[in-house]
């Protein structure tokens, strides 16, 4: 016979009550066949729990190490119970999903999560550049979550109002066209690129002037020569018109490479956040493990990335 938790219970109420008696009363037992089970978990267990007399039943040393044991897994394996509960019950009550986020594959993919997983749930999306834009919709109630990132340890917009989660950590990586000349390095300091015209995607955040202290500390100032949407960023490096920046999580392109950067001079943090208040708030940790699962997915399908996580700690998905 295997131990299981209902016989752990089982010596705990012994040893509550102090006698099999008035154990087997509160188990809705016949006191007979509470000494049979017992029985049965001392012989599993190679020796007596108890030593029973007239004055009850007090617990040998084997007995108090099953019981100081007993007090620990009982209350673990209950939490679990309740979290799993509250898990499942916290999606079943919302009625709808409202997500926001900037241009990116991890809202694409958190929707396709939620639109799967909760086929009856509507859900609608807005895409925006500006983080800014972002918390104040989520602080003003017409957002649920947002799905946003700050630069290296940048603090989130509306952080008094808000609850910002971290989703992921990712280095910065270049991109550059297949045919550019330094396309097949495995890593690249920074003055490598110090003569490169750059194509950056809008936003609002402190980027830009983390990019341009990272060139400065590498020995030049960066010639930004377009800001373009995502699609032609992309098309401009594929095309040799430009080198960009982008987070470790960008999913393969053709005609494309990423490639890292040595000593990681730039950190993007992905985040999710929402009001505590806000009647979505009860479903944020299931929001927020399904982002996780979608930022280790992506980080997973560029190979590049996945071998570049294997070789430093603190970068990827929290654990």
């Amino acid at each position: 016979m295997e131990l299981e938790l209902r016989h752990l219970k089982i010596i705990r109420a012994i040893d509550e009550a102090g006698s099999l008696t008035r154990a087997a009363t509160a188990l809705g037992l016949a006191q007979s066949a509470l000494s049979g089970q017992l029985k049965r978990i001392e012989r599993a267990l190679g020796g007596a729990l108890f030593e029973r007399d007239r004055a009850g039943a007090r617990p040998t040393p084997l007995g108090e190490l099953v019981l100081h044991r007993a007090r620990v897994l009982l209350p673990a394996m209950r939490e679990l119970h309740e979290e799993a509960t509250r898990f499942t019950n916290s999606l079943e009550d919302i009625q709808r999903f409202r997500l926001g986020g900037t241009h990116g594959p991890l809202l694409g993919g958190l929707l396709d999560r939620l639109a799967g997983l909760y086929p009856t749930t509507p859900v609608s999306t807005l895409t925006t550049w500006s983080i800014e834009e972002l918390g104040g919709l989520v602080a003003a109630g017409r957002l649920d979550f947002a799905l946003a990132g700050v630069c290296g340890e940048s603090t989130p917009p509306a952080a008094d109002q808000l609850v910002w989660r971290a989703v992921g950590r990712d280095p910065v990586f270049v991109l550059l066209g297949e045919d550019h000349p330094l396309a097949g390095e495995g890593e690249l300091h920074l003055s490598q690129l110090a003569r490169e015209k750059w194509v950056f995607a809008p936003g609002d955040g402190c980027f830009g002037d983390c990019f341009a202290a990272a060139c400065a500390r590498a020995g030049f100032t960066p010639v930004p020569a377009y800001e373009a949407d995502t699609s032609s960023c992309i098309h401009l490096v594929q095309v040799g018109r430009a080198v960009g920046l982008c987070r470790a999580t960008f999913p393969p392109v053709p005609g494309v490479v990423t490639t890292p950067l040595a000593d990681t001079p730039l950190v993007w943090r992905h985040l999710l956040g929402w009001h505590p208040d806000a009647p979505a708030a009860g479903a944020a940790p299931s929001v927020l493990l399904h982002a996780r699962s979608v930022h280790e997915e992506a980080a997973h399908r560029n190979p590049r990335y996945a071998r570049w996580l294997s070789e430093h700690e603190g970068f990827g998905t929290p654990a």
